[in-house]
């Protein structure tokens, strides 16, 4: 099972970029039809994953070692990067702060600042980052996502430090 994931590196990039775009879809449909509003974590993440499967899907379509060994490398820094932000999400999840200022209300931006500005802000997500609104196993989306990012990463870099080509 190894051999054939690791053995086949473009196989395992575009598997790595279907799983990102297999969690982006998920995370929409929380957003549209289960009705959870996405903090600006949220997004910072989305937009990582966004990053990390465009780089890991542009590898797996390159025979070429060096150009799998780079978009390894920028997955691998994407994935770390929301790594980084789910870990920090989660933390404030179980050590929410007194005073929570995560982003405002979409519909109160759109009235308060000139659409210029309040598209920007749109995109910085309007949620809490400390409530938790859904869970599965126990295990909040912010922990789920750094467990992802973190499986990403470690199956990146070993993608990039493997010996062989197919």
């Amino acid at each position: 099972m190894i051999d054939w994931y690791f053995g086949a590196p473009r196989r395992a990039l575009a598997l790595i970029c279907a799983a990102c775009i297999a969690m982006l879809a998920f995370g929409m449909y929380l957003q549209h039809v289960v009705g959870l509003e996405p903090c600006p974590m949220c997004i910072v993440q989305r937009y990582a994953l966004v990053l990390v499967a465009l780089f890991a899907g542009l590898a797996a379509m390159s025979r070429r070692r060096g150009l799998q060994i780079t978009g390894s490398l920028l997955g691998l820094v994407m994935a770390i990067g929301g790594a980084y932000t789910a870990a920090r999400q989660s933390w404030l999840q179980w050590h929410p702060p007194e005073v929570v200022s995560c982003g405002r209300d979409i519909y109160g931006m759109i009235e308060m600042f000139p659409l210029q500005r309040a598209v920007p802000m749109i995109f910085r997500g309007a949620g809490d980052c400390t409530k938790v609104d859904w869970t599965f196993l126990g295990l909040s989306i912010a922990n789920w996502s750094f467990i992802a990012f973190s499986v990403f990463a470690v199956l990146l870099l070993v993608l990039m430090f493997r010996r062989g080509t197919r």
